[in-house]
């Protein structure tokens, strides 16, 4: 079942200028339609809290809820799919944990790890770093704008059909270029919430992509 992916993801995080459901809810009202639910630090009721005020405020804005890892909380709220960053992770068993109707994402960082993903299920793939970024503790080496061609001209030579997001330190002066390498989209969060007018960060972005 092919899913919709929106072209612009915005990943909420632990940060001290606003809570995760001050993070959504600004990015909807800035046009947000995709809104991914990234919080490690918190106990399952803590999580549930967030996440049902959030898909509140998604419902309300006709926005998609992801939650990032813990998908044991399938069925427990108003999600409508997952975002796994263990690279390592079993596609297939996922899939088949969370069924056809939930979106399913994953984490690469290296070309034959996308090729994986999209053979075992996976409906898009954030793929990075693009460069360093604090956000996220990453070892892996950057890729760049080069590596991101390089990747979407082999997918293209094999016949592989699969939305990759760039993500990892993109600020809005590389979406352009980065858009120009045939990637399907951009996955964005310090650059946006961490700005200093978040909900203009979130349309400056926006307005690159749609």
């Amino acid at each position: 079942m092919k899913k919709y992916i929106e072209k612009l993801h915005f990943i909420t995080h632990d940060i001290e200028q606003h809570s995760h459901i001050e993070q959504a809810q600004i990015a909807c009202e800035a046009g947000a339609k995709w809104i991914q639910y990234r919080c490690l630090s918190k106990a399952d009721d803590e999580l549930l809290a967030d996440i049902n005020a959030i898909a509140n405020i998604c419902d309300d804005w006709g926005a998609t809820l992801i939650v990032t890892n813990h998908i044991h909380l399938k069925g427990k709220a108003d999600i409508q799919g997952f975002h796994m960053e263990d690279m390592d992770a079993d596609f297939i068993a996922l899939r088949k944990q969370v069924g056809d109707e939930y979106t399913l994402g994953g984490s690469s960082n290296t070309f034959e790890n996308l090729i994986r993903l999209s053979r075992e299920g996976a409906d898009y793939a954030g793929f990075g770093p693009f460069k360093a970024t604090t956000t996220k503790p990453n070892n892996s080496p950057l890729l760049g704008v080069q590596g991101y061609a390089a990747a979407m001209q082999n997918l293209k030579q094999q016949g592989i059909d699969f939305p990759i997001l760039a993500v990892g330190g993109v600020t809005l002066q590389d979406v352009d270029p980065l858009i120009a390498t045939g990637i399907y989209g951009i996955a964005a969060s310090s650059a946006i919430n961490q700005s200093e007018d978040m909900y203009q960060a979130y349309k400056d972005f926006y307005h690159h992509l749609v």
